[in-house]
């Protein structure tokens, strides 16, 4: 029984080969792709299926919307603090292990989810779905970017952000659907079975790890400062109203200098100082957790003043927010290809300047259903533009053996800035439509100075 059971954890530990027939043919590396995709669209349809319930579960449990909030806000926390310590740690024991068990957890929590009886329960339910979430998406972009050759992996991306957008597009629409047809647990059921086949996929069509790094000492102090610095963020954005929440806000700024004196003095750091030290790296980093903060924005704005403000069904709104990701994902695998093509610099600064004024013009204009759909397809597009460009630009960056690591960096400021936007978006929702808007294309123009001053830089160089 002991052999038995030694064997069976040396298969289960041990990242297995692909068939022979997977790994010769001449569309493997887009198999890859493909796999990827897969969680790349459940994580995003969970995300926008999530925004669109929250409403629902205000009512359902009798909650306030600050409660609720916390069905996103708790998965973000989570996966903001472990993502990067996740994503090294898949360098060191291999991505695809992590990324098929990732696959695994996730959907596991998922069926709780569904069947959480209270709000508490649905809470930690998304806390290990969280933890799932990390394994999932610390690995993703690392995979494409170690599978595919440099002259395609920005085309890589662009299809992954297509496959992202596509679970965002049909999240408001089936989440709208499953909660007029069987009630808020079915939109958790929903993502089940591509969690399965996720699974599956990525045993037998994900490659062995080629370039692990060596095991080094893991900086727990580091992680243990982050998460709880991002952690009293949160839970002060979350409820700003609040004096006594306003005021966790200097903690999280002293844990903020803490961080980097500990990341400074680290053998191996969490968060490598050396990772930051290249203007272009900070400003790509800065640009994508602030796209990220709108983009959520409005996922979560849009519903309130659909179903508010314009009387609108659950159903409806979802099919006038999907014109939002549907729009990115078909703007996002041309933008990929263009970016291997011609540079994405210039994509990138020109769909943050479109996100910027399709948000102006929405708190200018108060639209109806179909003004807003428009604007939110524009949105979309500006966003399709943008993120396959920048997430090339921030993982070129890594080094053999780093691409976990820096794959985890790139989710985490992707998640920070989502939480940003539930958190922050949450607050101006209460102020109106309007200033929701504004705020939003505010935060969308600070993103492109960023990233703008940094390509006039290198112009000028």
């Amino acid at each position: 029984m002991t052999d038995q059971a030694g064997r069976l954890w040396t298969r289960l530990s041990v990242e297995p080969a692909r068939p022979d027939a997977v790994r010769t043919s001449r569309v493997s590396e887009w198999l890859i792709v493909a796999t990827v995709c897969i969680g790349a669209f459940m994580g995003q349809l969970d995300a926008s299926i999530v925004t669109v319930t929250l409403p629902t579960l205000r009512h359902v449990f009798h909650a306030s919307l600050h409660d609720v909030e916390w069905v996103a806000l708790a998965y973000l926390v989570v996966l903001v603090a472990a993502v990067v310590a996740v994503g090294r740690f898949g360098d060191v024991v291999g991505r695809k292990l992590l990324y098929t068990y990732g696959f695994a957890v996730f959907t596991v929590a998922t069926v709780g989810c569904g069947l959480a009886p209270t709000l508490g329960t649905l809470i930690a339910a998304r806390v290990v779905q969280a933890l799932g979430a990390a394994m999932l998406q610390a690995n993703s972009v690392a995979l494409i970017i170690t599978s595919l050759p440099v002259a395609r992996r920005a085309r890589g991306l662009g299809i992954q952000g297509a496959a992202q957008a596509l679970g965002l597009a049909l999240g408001p629409t089936v989440g709208g659907l499953l909660i007029a047809a069987g009630g808020w647990r079915w939109v958790f059921f929903a993502t089940v079975p591509a969690g399965v086949v996720g699974t599956v996929a990525g045993w037998f069509l994900l490659p062995r790890t080629k370039d692990k790094s060596a095991v080094e000492p893991f900086d727990a102090r580091g992680l243990l400062v982050f998460a709880g610095g991002a952690f009293l963020l949160l839970l002060a954005l979350s409820d700003a109203t609040s004096p006594a929440a306003l005021s966790l806000l200097v903690p999280a700024a002293l844990l903020v200098v803490v961080l980097v004196r500990v990341e400074r003095s680290a053998a191996s750091p969490l968060l490598p100082p050396a990772l930051f030290a290249r203007p272009g790296l900070r400003a790509s980093v800065v640009a994508g957790l602030l796209s990220y903060w709108v983009l959520f924005g409005i996922l979560v704005a849009a519903p309130f003043y659909c179903e508010d403000a314009l009387g609108l069904s659950v159903a409806r709104s979802g099919l006038v927010i999907t014109a939002l990701p549907a729009a990115l994902g078909l703007t996002a695998p041309f933008a990929g290809a263009a970016a291997d093509r011609w540079g994405g610099r210039r994509f990138a600064l020109g769909g943050l300047g479109l996100v910027a004024a399709a948000m102006a013009v929405a708190g200018a204009a108060r639209p109806g259903p179909v003004g807003l759909a428009v604007l939110l397809a524009a949105a979309g597009a500006g966003f399709g533009l943008f993120t396959p460009a920048n997430n090339a630009a921030i993982m070129c960056e890594a080094r053999p053996g780093q691409a976990g690591q820096v794959g985890g960096v790139l989710t985490m400021t992707r998640s920070l800035g989502t939480a940003l936007g539930v958190a922050v978006t949450g607050l101006a929702v209460a102020q109106g439509f309007r200033t929701t808007a504004w705020m939003l294309a505010a935060v969308a123009a600070c993103a492109a100075l960023t990233l703008g001053g940094t390509i006039a830089g290198a112009l000028r160089r």
